[in-house]
């Protein structure tokens, strides 16, 4: 493509400031935010998913956010399809196109251009297969998806992410064709955008985990616990009962364990999650990694962001 759309991403793992640097950036770019979580999609589903209230979205505009309900399923096929309208708006209008998130394989399947079968989803297979990784853990899915598709399966072995491997394998079964061989002919295809890629992390693991065990302690006195009792009562679809925050209150509310014990594992599974999105995002060579304890104030953090993006919009896409 002779002119590719300029876009902005701001990836990191959850709690690490994601919210607060996209907004700023975007009233400094004249820029409108495009979503890329997979839960924040949900409307009722707004505390444990940490979506960005009102007054901190401070004006701007913000996409595929807060407009499903929660019994509806969405695919990373829905979220490119979506997430391609509102960019071409969005630059159409003279404005900058920011996609902030924390869904790896959304924004990698968008900015790549990955083309996507129609098949629909088997959610009884998808459910069986969670079913056995309960079980008897993510190795047996592994081997299973080996059996098809080896590149696959050795390229998720690393990742250990059970949601991933159970969606090739049920892709497989539902297309006939494998992930592998959908990516690789996705990238015949060039991609339509020209990303400045800006990541935001912490030097010290700590510092983020500390950020994540807040996060859940101030959602508590927001109210989770009485949007967790209002969400396990409704229903719920296939992608959204995956949501972290419902289903580690859940044994509390039905008066199967302590709060304490409750609370702990969802601190301890948001943790978990945060690495496994730091370990995809690692990948990305052309990510610009920003940490904040490098910072003495978040001014000094946004202006280094600002920095990255001013050369990316100037030179076109490249690492600094």
């Amino acid at each position: 493509m002779n002119n590719p759309i300029k876009v902005v991403t701001v990836v990191g793992p959850t709690a690490s400031g994601k919210t607060k640097l996209s907004v700023q950036l975007a009233k400094h770019f004249n820029g409108e935010i495009i979503s890329a979580d997979s839960m924040q999609i949900y409307r009722e589903m707004s505390i444990a998913t940490a979506k960005p209230d009102i007054e901190e979205r401070q004006g701007i505009p913000h996409y595929l956010i807060d407009f499903l309900p929660p019994d509806s399923t969405y695919s990373v096929a829905m979220f490119a399809e979506d997430a391609k309208k509102c960019i071409y708006d969005i630059s159409g209008r003279g404005k900058l196109p920011i996609i902030a998130g924390g869904t790896g394989l959304y924004i990698d399947s968008l900015l790549n251009n990955i083309q996507f079968s129609e098949a629909v989803r088997d959610e009884r297979l998808s459910q069986l297969l969670w079913d056995e990784y309960n079980k008897n853990g993510v190795q047996p899915l592994i081997e299973q998806l080996a059996e098809f598709d080896p590149e696959s399966a050795q390229r998720l072995s690393k990742e250990q992410n059970p949601k991933r491997i159970i969606r090739a394998i049920e892709f497989y079964h539902t297309t006939g064709s494998t992930i592998t061989e959908q990516i690789n002919q996705s990238k015949l295809i060039p991609s339509p955008f020209d990303p400045i890629k800006i990541g935001l992390n912490y030097r010290d693991r700590e510092n983020l985990y500390n950020r994540i065990n807040l996060r859940v302690d101030i959602m508590l006195e927001q109210g989770l616990l009485e949007e967790t009792k209002q969400v396990l009562s409704s229903s719920l679809s296939f992608t959204s009962v995956k949501a972290i925050g419902y289903k580690e209150l859940a044994p509390y509310t039905n008066g199967e364990d302590t709060l304490d014990n409750c609370v702990e594992k969802l601190k301890r599974e948001t943790r978990r999650y945060a690495k496994r999105q730091l370990t995809w995002f690692r990948r990305d060579k052309e990510i610009n990694w920003l940490y904040a304890d490098d910072y003495d104030s978040f001014e000094e953090l946004l202006s280094a962001a600002v920095s990255i993006i001013d050369k990316g919009l100037l030179y076109g896409q490249t690492t600094f």
